[in-house]
């Protein structure tokens, strides 16, 4: 067995503590301490996991020096899953609060959060610890393991605590990667949307042309940018409108719509994608913007800055890969409808998961005449909790081919609505949640600006809905984790280097020559997730995946 090591900073200056652990995790060997953290971990290749206080805290100065590691266990990212995994939402996660509830003392609140820094080298955002000593992290980390022993099924519980230690080593990785972004395209892609800036910072050229059309069709001056000034024109006009969202204003004929929902677009751009930004966020050909594994509710990855996670299409066109070198683009292929066939064991859905093809045609031959569309829906509005309408029909559809799929789903919303705890395969658990965090964690509908048109009703229906889709999300979350673990590990002897990660997508930045063994590289890391994640099921889960210079040709 590889050998464990934990590992501490020292209190003051550059030195470090550590000790060889037993695989009970107690000390198998006197506490060694060392003049450099660095070189402490440098000098002993040998150890297979480092354990310790937190990644973001010691992994940036290991990478900065050329030294990266295998395996690690964050103790802060296991007391944050523990906590919720005991129902303990929002008590402090911090090593410092975890030994204080161990020894019965009163508990010291989380540093606040530091924002990412614009073009930062490495992950800035983490507080500033409350210093613990080596000891005292061996107390946390021994309790800690009593913790996943008590969970209903500890297995499982570790290896998701494992898969969010290896989340934060790609993280801290990708975080010094950077993403790579050709400035001089970005600013082409600005003038050719935008035109033009004009003195001042006020909005460019053809910003100012669509408010004026917008304005001219009302007959008088209305700022687009101002929802409370458009909603009163429109009435104006005669026309009642509950908001200026995209979907809603579509549904109305007046010459003031196209250049209304064509400013909305471009403004986004330039408010979140324009000059500022690129000048904040992109240094040295990179965009850094501090990725979070497990930053929200679901598991899903978040970042701290620079809206990693939402850059428009246009905008990848600013997304180049290095001279000679290319980007490997690899999509997850449906996979929220693969993972519940995997977590909920229903022998049908598994059969038609069990293919790398087009799962809704697929699945549309054996329950609904061939209609590709209707099964889409049918298996979407089970998973999101669309169940009204035609929804309702296709659901019941659904539950006479797919009943253990059907009944996964439904059993976790019945669980919500009830305000009892709902847990992913892997152990996640979810908070207590309403209102729109619903509709944006459990991915009900969401028009441009944010809001899921038709939402509403009671708080305990509003979490049935988050915890139906919660147990497919986050299970799809956690199979992520170890898909991007199985990645990193298959592609350390190359030069490839991940630089990009959203839900179902990475992004592997590669030699040309390279770019044959990432995608095998790729598909395997998929497979073997489902496999470790999951058990013995037939599920497939493939990707699409193409190489390319620029990411935006991807799709």
């Amino acid at each position: 067995m590889a050998e464990r090591w934990a590992i501490a900073a020292a209190e003051e200056g550059d030195g470090a503590r550590l000790v060889p652990l037993r695989p009970d995790g107690l000390p198998a060997g006197p506490v060694v301490e060392e003049p450099d953290l660095v070189g402490a971990v440098r000098s002993r290749p040998e150890v297979g996991r480092w354990v310790w206080r937190s990644t973001f805290d010691v992994y940036p100065r290991l990478l900065a020096a050329g030294v990266p590691v295998e395996r690690c266990y964050d103790i802060e990212d296991a007391e944050l899953l523990l906590l919720g995994h005991e129902g303990r939402f929002g008590e402090p996660r911090s090593a410092a609060a975890a030994l204080a509830r161990l020894r019965r003392q009163p508990v010291p609140p989380d540093p606040p959060q530091r924002a990412a820094e614009p073009g930062a080298q490495s992950s800035l955002f983490e507080p500033r610890p409350v210093p613990v000593p080596l000891e005292s992290l061996l107390e946390v980390y021994a309790e800690q393991q009593r913790r996943h022993d008590a969970t209903a099924h500890p297995g499982r519980m570790r290896l998701l605590t494992a898969a969010e230690s290896a989340g934060m080593l790609v993280a801290s990785e990708m975080n010094r990667a950077g993403l790579p972004w050709r400035a001089d395209v970005h600013r082409r892609l600005l003038e050719e949307l935008l035109g033009e800036r004009y003195a001042g910072g006020g909005e460019p050229r053809r910003l100012a042309q669509l408010a004026d059309e917008v304005s001219a069709a009302f007959g008088r001056r209305v700022r687009p940018d101002l929802p409370a000034d458009v909603v009163k024109a429109f009435a104006e006009a005669g026309v009642r409108l509950r908001s200026t969202r995209r979907w809603e204003l579509e549904e109305i004929d007046h010459p003031a719509v196209k250049p209304l929902v064509e400013y909305k677009k471009l403004y986004r751009i330039w408010v979140a994608h324009g000059w500022g930004w690129l000048a904040d966020w992109v240094r040295d050909g990179r965009f850094r913007p501090g990725y979070l594994p497990g930053g929200s509710v679901s598991g899903r990855w978040t970042t701290n800055g620079g809206g990693a996670l939402q850059i428009p299409r246009v905008i990848r066109r600013a997304v180049v890969a290095d001279e000679g070198w290319r980007l490997v683009v690899a999509d997850a292929d449906q996979m929220e409808p693969r993972v519940l066939a995997a977590v909920s064991r229903d022998p049908g859905l598994m059969e038609v998961a069990g293919h790398d093809g087009d799962l809704y045609s697929l699945l549309s031959t054996r329950a609904f005449a061939g209609d590709r569309e209707h099964a889409k829906l049918a298996l979407l509005g089970a998973i999101y909790g669309q169940t009204s309408g035609d929804g309702l029909k296709n659901l019941a559809a659904l539950r006479r081919r797919f009943p253990a799929a059907v009944a996964y789903v439904d059993d976790a919303a019945r669980a919500g609505e009830e305000g009892r705890l709902v847990r992913t395969y892997l152990g996640r658990t979810c908070p207590p949640v309403s209102g729109a965090a619903d509709a944006e964690e459990a991915g009900l509908p969401q028009d441009d600006e944010g809001g899921a048109p038709g939402s509403g009703g009671s708080d305990a229906r509003a979490r049935g809905r988050f915890t139906r889709n919660f147990v497919v999300q986050g299970a799809a979350a956690d199979w992520a984790l170890l898909m991007l673990a199985a990645l990193r590990r298959a592609t350390a002897g190359l030069r490839a280097e991940l630089v990009f990660f959203v839900h179902d997508e990475v992004v592997v930045h590669c030699p040309a020559e390279e770019t044959e063994a990432v995608t095998e590289a790729i598909r395997e890391a998929g497979a073997l997730a489902g496999r470790i994640a999951f058990g013995g099921t037939p599920v497939r889960f493939p990707f699409t995946t193409a190489a390319v210079e620029c990411y935006a040709d991807a799709k």
